[in-house]
Parts: structure tokens; sequence; C-alpha cells
């Protein structure tokens, strides 16, 4: 049997209005907050549907994020490489007006000099910088200027006999295209077009000066050719290395050289070939393709290699040095033909860079039709509706006054009450 004592009416009218206060609270931090659920179990369905679109969102804000400086890098590349293109245009043209026989070898000196400063301006875009302080062209080497300028002497430079600085060669230090963006889930796109890969003019050719007819691996290794990985087992011969080369999905095609019988590595598309020793293993080395170099920027290629294939620069500088010599015939064969190669390829890096641009527009696009629909249906779950929130408020409110109102007259008197 339970006990009635004086205090309980008391205890139990407080318990409740306890309960109802916190039913209040709750109520009024709910609008507070704009959302009609404080803790999970206040409705766990909509709970767990309501991670899950939070999850989702954060992803498509990190991809529209992504998307976004795609877009921006492609713009700045598309806008460098263009100007590019008009120079060797206006290099193109003054081969063709010096190849016509119609000027004297001192109008032929000054449009070598012109040459050799759109050279300057050609180097100076190659080594440009996007908005974010990377080098635009210099691949995963984000922060090395990706072209050097060596100097030097070019017989008859400026239009007379004197020997006067030029710029004697332009070498590539930068590194092949690396950085990709996340633009949706699983989904990547390239960001960069490498230095080696823009600015290269003819398919690139390596022969190896030794005879590999007898190679045999000694122990598993591997290497890189163009950033692509191919694996070497034990007693793999030349033959199964060049046809690891070939099954890769490196732009370069391997064969043996039928006199010497030593490796050939032979570029698909106009770029710069990259090749590298996996750490601990020396198959390339070995093979007289490169040799160790402490400088990783520097050219590896092992000194009885013979390397073919110039750059852009390379074609522009020997166009440049026919000019200088009034060799006519060089400058209308040689000359107008490595500035068809160069802006050929130059062109082809400017279409790949634009099917980037468009692919990323798209996908920006789709990203900015999704993000409010996840957002809309995350306030389904998650949103509170004021309309009821202001209806069940006044309620309570009004409930707990009255419950106030009555336990005032119904609770005993105390010692307080007499003291008033």
């Amino acid at each position: 049997m339970r006990r009635v004592s004086t205090d309980m009416p008391n205890n139990d009218m407080q318990f409740f209005l306890r309960r109802q206060e916190e039913g209040l609270s709750d109520i009024q931090n709910k609008i507070a907050g704009q959302k009609k659920m404080l803790v999970p179990r206040d409705d766990p369905l909509a709970a767990s549907h309501a991670v899950r679109y939070e999850s989702y969102l954060a992803r498509l804000e990190r991809f529209e994020k992504n998307t976004l400086y795609a877009k921006e890098h492609y713009n700045e590349v598309d806008a460098y490489l263009r100007q590019a293109n008009d120079i060797l245009q206006r290099i193109r043209e003054l081969s063709v007006q010096g190849a016509n026989g119609t000027y004297t070898k001192e109008d032929l000196g000054f449009m070598a000099v012109e040459i050799n400063e759109l050279l300057k301006e050609l180097v100076s875009i190659a080594n440009s910088t996007g908005s974010d302080g990377k080098q635009l062209f210099a691949g995963d080497k984000a922060f090395t200027e990706p072209f050097r300028v060596v100097e030097g002497a070019v017989q008859g430079g400026g239009g007379s006999s004197e020997q006067i600085p030029m710029v004697a060669s332009v070498e590539y230090r930068g590194a092949g295209s690396a950085r990709r963006a996340e633009i949706t889930d699983r989904a990547y796109s390239e960001l960069d077009i490498g230095g080696g890969e823009a600015f290269w003019a003819e398919k690139m050719q390596v022969f190896s000066g030794i005879d590999a007819a007898d190679y045999r691996a000694e122990s598993a290794g591997g290497f890189f050719i163009d950033g692509q990985e191919i694996a070497v087992s034990p007693g793999d011969t030349v033959y199964a290395i060049a046809a690891k080369i070939n099954d890769s999905a490196a732009p370069v095609k391997a064969y043996i050289d039928p006199e010497n019988r030593g490796l050939v590595l032979e570029g698909t598309n106009a770029h710069l070939i990259r090749a590298e020793d996996r750490q601990g293993s020396r198959v390339l080395q070995d093979l007289g393709i490169i040799t160790f170099n402490s400088d990783p920027a520097a050219p590896n290629w092992h000194p009885g290699a013979r390397v073919a294939g110039g750059s852009l620069f390379d074609m522009v500088i020997r166009l440049r040095d026919a000019l200088f010599r009034a060799d006519q015939d060089f400058v209308g064969s040689q000359g107008i033909g490595g500035m068809d190669l160069a802006m050929a390829n130059l062109q082809s890096r400017l279409a790949l860079n634009g099917s980037r641009q468009e692919r990323a527009e798209s996908a920006w696009e789709r990203l900015n039709t999704e993000i409010p629909n996840v957002t809309e249906a995350l306030g389904r779950e998650n949103s509170l509706d004021f309309a009821d929130a202001a209806v069940e408020l006044g309620m309570m409110q009004f409930a707990h006054r009255a419950a106030l109102q009555t336990a005032s007259k119904i609770l005993p008197a105390t010692l307080l009450d007499f003291l008033r």
C-alpha cells in the first residue's frame, strides 16, 4: 500500500511540471536551431536519412570546388597555349618570307633577330605561373621552373659577323602531367599538360648503343616510361621487356635495332619521353637507355645512346640559325617543316585542353543541379516546420501556465506563505 504523506502532492506536481518544462525547452531549442531533430532519438529513421544526405552533400560540394578549380586552370592553360600558337604563326610567316629568295643576307639577319626575341617570349609563356602560384607546364613539379635557357653565341647574330649571346638551347626540367582533380565519385580529370608535351615538335627516338641480345634480368625489378610502371621478372630478355613496354599505356613503342641489337624507344606522338629505373633496379641503365643522375631534373640519357626528336624551341633555334646563315633552302624546307610540326602538336594539345574544359564545364553544371536537389531532400528530413512548431509552442506555453495556476491553488500552504 502506498503511503500518502503531506509532501506527496508537492513532489508529484514538481515532477510533472519539470517534465513539461523540459518539453517546452526542447521545442524552443528546435526553433532556435531551425531543426526538428536535436538528438537522433527524436526521429531515428529521419536521422539516418539525414546523415546520408549530409555526407553525400559534403562530397558534392567538394567535387564542385574541384571542378571550379579545374575550369579556371584549363582557362589559364588555354590562354597561354593560344598566345604561343600566335607567336609560332608569326615565326612561320617570317620563315616563308625568308625562303622566297628576295631578301638580302642583312634582311634575313633582321628576321633572325626578331625570331630570337619571339623565342624568348615563347620560353616566358612556357614558364608561366597560374593564379594559384604554381607552374602551369611543370607537371607535378609545380614549383619548379620547367624550362631553362642556355645562352650562347651565334655566328652572324644580329646581322653581322660578330658573336652576340643568344638563346643557344632550352632544357626541360619539369615532370610529366600527374596532377588530377576528382570531379565526381571515383572519376578524375587530368589537370596538367606538361611542358614536354605541349612544347614539343617531333616524335622522340632513343637508340641504345649497347648490344642487348644476350641480356637477361638477374632479379625482379622495374622501371617507368612516361609515368607508367613496367615490371621486370627474373630472366626477362630485351624482347620480353620491349613487349611489356608495348603492352603498357605509355605513348611509346619499343623494338630492337636490327643492326646493333639494342633497345629502341620511339614516341607515338610528339612529346619528351621520360625514362626512370625503379628504386633499387637498374634495368634501363643496363640496357644503355639512361644513366644514373643525381639531379632528377637534368637529362639522364646514357652517353652512348643516340637521341633524336626535338622540341618546339629546337625548331625555332634551327630556323633562326639558318636565317643568320642565309641558308634559304634550309629555311624553305626543314625550317618551315619544323614550324608545321610544332604548330600541329601545339594545336593538338589545345584540342585536348578544350575537351577537358568541356568535361569540367558539364560536370560543374550537373553538380550545381544535383546539390540543390540533395539540399532540398536534407531539408525535408531535418528542417523544422515553423508553423507546426509555433502552434506546438503556443499549446505547451498555455498548458504550462495552466498547470502553474492549478498547482498554486491545490498545493498546501507552507511556512513561507505565512511569512510573506
